[in-house]
């Protein structure tokens, strides 16, 4: 099954916190899931970074990399049908990073893989 990774997913993965359910763990270590990480995750790291909200053992442009390679993460790019389907989405939830991610995910006909309850408003296939 191919997964979008919520960014806190996808940090919470790399820096093994225990926030990361159980359910969430095992789709993570199953090597027959492709796991993606939107090419939005990584801005909104280097965005949290410089607004000092987050600290990072490595600068965004190491960190995200380095990661994704190391779990074979494939990187989902931006396309213009992803950012103006924004523009029909309610607005349930404001974080626009997130609203992408969901317009992205229903496009791609993918399933999130998030904690985030406000996510869960939209019609998109979450995993938690």
């Amino acid at each position: 099954m191919r997964i979008l990774l919520d960014t806190h997913t996808f940090l919470w993965w790399n820096e093994a916190n225990p926030k990361l359910s159980k359910r969430a763990s095992a789709v993570l270590a199953d090597s027959r899931n492709t796991l993606l990480l939107s090419a939005v995750s990584a801005l909104e790291l280097v965005v949290k970074v410089q607004a000092q909200k987050l600290k990072l053992s490595e600068p965004p442009s190491v960190y995200v990399p380095t990661r994704t390679a190391h779990y074979g993460i494939e990187i989902l790019p931006v396309m213009l049908a992803h950012a103006l389907a924004v523009e029909a989405l309610p607005l349930h939830h404001r974080d626009p990073f997130d609203r992408l991610l969901i317009a992205q995910a229903q496009i791609e006909q993918l399933p999130i893989l998030t904690i985030d309850a406000d996510i869960r408003r939209y019609p998109v296939k979450t995993i938690w």
